[in-house]
């Protein structure tokens, strides 16, 4: 279980299989175990690719800070450049599913020379958390001690999943309460790496990813039939139609 320091915050990664770098970035409150092991990913993409996993800061093995200040998607993105500096890699593909997802896009503006290929599972421009008062219910959510306590039922549902893992609820609340500023169209008008979108038909956790597709030159939209936010990652067509693409983008 190999670790880094990433300007003072300890990070755990996987590093496994052999030949060119793909760096996965699990969604929130997830991990590289629940995300990226237990369906599949690591296994399927290691066959053909030196897989690197990535558990965000707030989350798994890596550091849990409890401010607000500690997160962000500029902060986030720069612990897996920082990873890959440590690892002596150029560059990748870049893999993020949900807020995973959102991390990829900032890398993909900040660092475009880092990354042929971008996927994005899981993601559209409105992320379905636009709404401040739903942030700021969440984040009380996590932060109370007593669950009975939370009215909001989208609330109820965030606590719950959290709750299904070993998560450190405080940190996922600062995590809430950080940076969440929109990606510009403008800038995203201006990508020209090959760029994947594949999201589940029945995934209302976030928006209609058409739009976010329209934004991205050249980008693909694929839509998993009868899936939703948590089953499309173990969906066996989803790793068919990125192991196609990423064998289509140039390189």
């Amino acid at each position: 279980m190999p670790f880094f320091d990433s300007a003072g915050i300890k990070i755990h990664y996987s590093d496994v299989g052999a030949g060119e770098a793909i760096v996965l970035v699990h969604g929130f409150a997830s991990t590289v175990e629940h995300n990226w092991g237990g369906t599949g990913w690591i296994a399927a993409l290691s066959e053909k690719y030196r897989v690197i996993a990535v558990d965000v800061r707030g989350h798994g093995l890596s550091d849990k800070p409890h401010e607000p200040e500690s997160y962000g998607y500029a902060s986030m993105g720069a612990d897996v450049t920082r990873l890959m500096d440590h690892l002596g890699i150029e560059r990748a593909i870049l893999m993020g599913y949900s807020m995973g997802a959102s991390i990829a896009i900032e890398l993909m503006l900040s660092h475009p020379e880092r990354f042929r290929a971008v996927v994005l599972g899981g993601i559209a421009y409105d992320d379905g958390l636009e709404d401040k008062a739903d942030r700021d219910a969440i984040s009380e959510a996590y932060r109370t001690e007593d669950p009975a306590t939370i009215k909001s039922p989208v609330a109820k549902a965030y606590r719950r999943f959290a709750e299904s893992m070993p998560n450190d609820l405080k940190a996922l609340a600062a995590l809430i309460d950080g940076d969440r500023s929109p990606f510009d169209p403008d800038k995203l008008a201006t990508v020209r790496m090959p760029v994947l979108i594949v999201v589940g038909s029945n995934d209302n956790a976030i928006g209609d990813p058409k739009p976010l597709a329209k934004m991205i030159p050249g980008a693909r939209l694929v839509m998993l039939e009868g899936r939703d936010h948590m089953t499309a990652p173990a969906d066996p067509q989803f790793k068919e139609v990125v192991l196609e693409f990423l064998d289509a983008a140039p390189r």
